[in-house]
């Protein structure tokens, strides 16, 4: 198993925690130095707060983990395509690596900004790593809300 596939499953535990609180399952996890920093799911319900998204909530633990509001040294693993409002977020954090798995065809960033990179210019994206399974996790949660 890569590094990637490892932290991979990390955000992936956060988002079936999301799950089990009947939010949508995202999950996020913040690395740096080796060692999680970081841990989100969404908590939009919970929070009854539309920006309480996993990326948001694993961000503001890394800012108070760190003590800094930049984290170029950190890498951001999501198990779902950031959608334009997280973009904006790590753009400003100047993460500078993103790992997502599954694609978000109807909110994902991509959607809206097409090959356009809304990130920090320095930011590495990776993409796909464990995207099957984070995309099953995704289609289980809304077959079963229908």
């Amino acid at each position: 198993m890569t590094t990637d596939e490892q932290y991979m499953r990390e955000a992936l535990k956060q988002a079936k925690m999301a799950w089990q609180r009947d939010e949508v399952p995202v999950g996020a996890v913040l690395v740096w130095n080796n060692q999680i920093i970081g841990r989100g799911h969404n908590q939009v319900e919970l929070l009854n707060d539309c920006t309480a998204h996993a990326e948001m909530i694993a961000l503001t633990a890394g800012f108070n983990h760190t003590g800094t509001k930049y984290l170029p040294d950190a890498t951001l693993y999501v198990t779902l395509e950031p959608c334009l409002m997280c973009c904006g977020a790590i753009y400003w954090a100047k993460v500078g690596r993103i790992v997502y798995g599954a694609e978000d065809v109807k909110n994902g960033y991509r959607k809206t900004t097409g090959a356009n990179n809304p990130f920090h210019p320095k930011t590495e994206i990776v993409f796909g790593i464990l995207a099957e399974e984070c995309a099953a996790l995704m289609t289980a949660f809304f077959r079963q809300k229908r």
